[in-house]
């Protein structure tokens, strides 16, 4: 069974960092692109940024390119999103997802507020 568990966010105020992290498991980590997608309240989903397997090549979209950054580690499993200079626009429940069923975590909450 294909598990995608995500965790990291919170509550920052304008200008703070949060690292999230998806932990997956049930399909073969190391082979699968990766995404980050988010959703603000009320809106449709995001897509924010993506990764290769081996992690060599990445892609962000324009609203987070130079302030977020993807990354993986095959051997654990897991798939990161350092976010920094964080505003209140971020505010959103985060996902990964896996590719190619396009299977989504239960996603974090990150909140942007002073």
């Amino acid at each position: 069974e294909v598990q995608l568990v995500e965790s990291g966010g919170g509550l920052v105020q304008p200008g703070g960092s949060l690292r999230l992290s998806c932990a997956a498991s049930g399909f073969a980590f190391s082979s699968s692109w990766m995404y980050w997608v988010r959703q603000a309240p009320g809106k449709g989903l995001e897509w924010v940024s993506s990764i290769n397997t081996s992690g060599g090549a990445t892609a962000y979209a324009e609203s987070v390119k130079g302030q977020f950054t993807i990354s993986r580690d095959n051997a654990k499993n897991t798939v990161y999103l350092q976010m920094n200079s964080l505003k209140p626009e971020d505010t959103c429940v985060y996902y990964c997802v896996k590719d190619p069923d396009l299977s989504f975590g239960q996603g974090t909450q990150v909140t942007v507020s002073s």
